[in-house]
């Protein structure tokens, strides 16, 4: 496994979920479910959220992989499970590391404009950001069909006016398209924003180490 698998990876858990100020169906729990690139591989992912958590998961290979973060973006922690390995582990990211993640993310202004279009059945209108330091542009499509929780919302996308269907994800220099496919209303199952019992605990520079990254 290579450390800039979970770069993106943090990435998406971070951006996983925002909020708008109107909507036509509001959630206070559910599953969003997502398509995105990973070294070269689409790869389907799960953001399970509520109130006060969000819960990312996908799978690499033989591992499953869940991030979690609070809704305060004070907290994180992954998980590594490889059952052909023995493998678990949870690897708890410290205040500081937590604050430097935030930090790296790009800050954004926000210019929408009058295109919309249709995905994956949600209304959604262009939004073209601009990363004030290094003056990129993205087009990112939101919509405001809906509204959730802000769970593991990025401090880049807090303003941008909408859920975000069709977006790019940051972090620690990497980046990925992301696609929404759907939102579904339902409660997440028992223990997903929890670390179970029989996962190692370890710092994100062991995971780093065990992962062939620095």
């Amino acid at each position: 496994m290579n450390i800039k698998f979970f770069n993106v990876a943090l990435g998406l858990a971070l951006t996983a979920t925002a909020m708008t100020a109107s909507a036509q169906k509001k959630y206070t729990q559910g599953t969003v479910n997502f398509t995105t690139n990973m070294r070269g591989q689409e790869v389907n992912a799960k953001g399970y959220f509520r109130a006060d958590s969000n819960a990312f998961t996908f799978t690499a290979g033989p591992a499953t992989i869940k991030i979690l973060t609070d809704a305060a973006g004070k907290s994180m922690a992954i998980l590594v499970d490889v059952p052909v390995a023995s493998i678990k582990k949870a690897a708890i990211a410290t205040p500081d590391e937590v604050d430097q993640a935030m930090a790296d993310m790009p800050t954004f202004t926000f210019a929408p404009s009058t295109e919309t279009k249709q995905i994956s059945g949600f209304n959604c209108k262009k939004v073209v950001a601009t990363d004030s330091k290094t003056k990129k542009t993205y087009d990112i499509w939101i919509t405001n069909d809906v509204e959730v929780p802000l769970t593991g919302i990025a401090k880049y996308y807090r303003e941008i006016g909408g859920f975000p269907v069709q977006y790019t994800s940051f972090s620690q220099g990497q980046s990925t398209d992301v696609t929404v496919k759907s939102i579904v209303d339902e409660k997440a199952p028992a223990g997903t924003f929890g670390i179970p019992a029989d996962f190692e605990k370890i710092s994100l520079d062991d995971l780093k180490a065990m992962s062939g990254g620095r």
